[in-house]
């Protein structure tokens, strides 16, 4: 797999010229971004996923509901669905994505969710319809024809997009150039033991310029897990358990299960899988083959949108962000924006 990456070198020099290219002409103004109003939080990554967009988002929500009306804007990726929806009790993931149903799921009362591939006709609806105090948009440091008013930039611990290349021969989305666009940096999923002179290595390493703040989180599992029955982590132990992902990266949860020393069969699928009737009947098959009386069938969070409903005997485990320092600096940053 490397050696076609590498081979694939000459592309992603043409691939970078073009998004470079992009990225001087929204700069210089020929082509135009729309700015609004109200306060609009942009989260996203240079790389292709795996950095822990959802649960800094649900951070976000988390922090704000309780002041502001809040919205949450997405491209709904994956839906067979086109155009601007609000989502409601009624939708499935197939309609809006499994991740707008997830912070829709576990929010609905305090925020509005919706999808929309065109994010300026998005912001422009939700207004409209919604008449939001702000609005986050998930995914969308890329997405340059609307202007945020905030750009949150994710990077992963253990992959850096200093450390990285250009599509197809790496897996950043444009060069890492794009970051200096970043009010804010957060170095995603580091162990909850980061050190503080590990933390200046990595300042020193992304160089960031004196504008842009630089934090860092981890992923902090929910020791209770819910779905066809709330069993906690611990009582999962002496449990035979089948694991089923469609996440971008699944290692940070393997670990997390191998610390706890719990017992599973993986079964991996492709980031966003839309799982089919195959699919269905290869998990069942895999946990049926299971003698055990105790056993059961293990998801994420985000694949249980897709899942729920389909398979019995099914349980998820939810996670959030935790800041490892500065948590309160970063709050103030948010709210400072807002206010401002």
């Amino acid at each position: 797999m490397k050696a076609i990456r590498y081979l694939l070198f000459p592309f992603a020099i043409i691939y970078d010229l073009i998004t470079t290219i992009r990225n001087f002409f929204y700069d210089k103004g020929v082509f135009s971004s729309t700015e609004f109003q109200l306060p609009v939080i942009a989260v996203g990554n240079l790389s292709t996923g795996g950095t822990g967009k959802s649960p800094q988002i649900e951070y976000l929500i988390r922090l704000l509901k309780n002041d502001y009306k809040v919205a949450v804007l997405s491209r709904g990726y994956k839906r067979k669905t086109k155009g601007f929806i609000i989502l409601n009790e009624n939708h499935i993931a197939e309609d809006v994505g499994d991740e707008p149903l997830q912070f829709f799921s576990k929010f609905n009362e305090d925020i509005h969710v919706a999808v929309n591939a065109n994010r300026t006709e998005g912001v422009q609806q939700l207004i409209s319809k919604v008449n939001p105090d702000v609005i986050l948009l998930d995914d969308a440091f890329q997405h340059r024809k609307v202007k945020a008013g905030y750009y949150i930039l994710l990077t992963k611990f253990n992959d850096l997009y200093c450390d990285d290349f250009i599509l197809p021969t790496g897996n950043l989305r444009e060069s890492r150039r794009g970051s200096k666009r970043a009010d804010v940096i957060i170095v995603t999923k580091c162990p909850g033991n980061l050190s503080v002179s590990e933390m200046n290595i990595l300042r020193k390493k992304l160089n960031i310029n004196k504008k842009q703040k630089l934090y860092f989180s981890t992923i902090d599992y929910n020791e209770n897990l819910k779905g066809s029955k709330k069993i906690s982590v611990k009582e999962l132990k002496g449990y035979d358990l089948v694991l089923v992902t469609g996440i971008a990266n699944p290692d940070s949860l393997l670990a997390y299960l191998k610390e706890n020393n719990l017992n599973f069969t993986h079964i991996n699928f492709p980031d966003h899988h839309n799982f089919s009737n195959s699919d269905i009947s290869k998990i069942e098959k895999t946990f049926n083959a299971i003698s055990s009386e105790k056993k059961m069938i293990l998801t994420t969070e985000k694949d249980f949108m897709r899942l729920n409903g389909r398979i019995s005997n099914l349980i998820y485990i939810a996670i959030e962000t935790k800041f490892l320092a500065d948590e309160k600096l970063f709050v103030s940053d948010i709210t400072g924006f807002i206010k401002s």
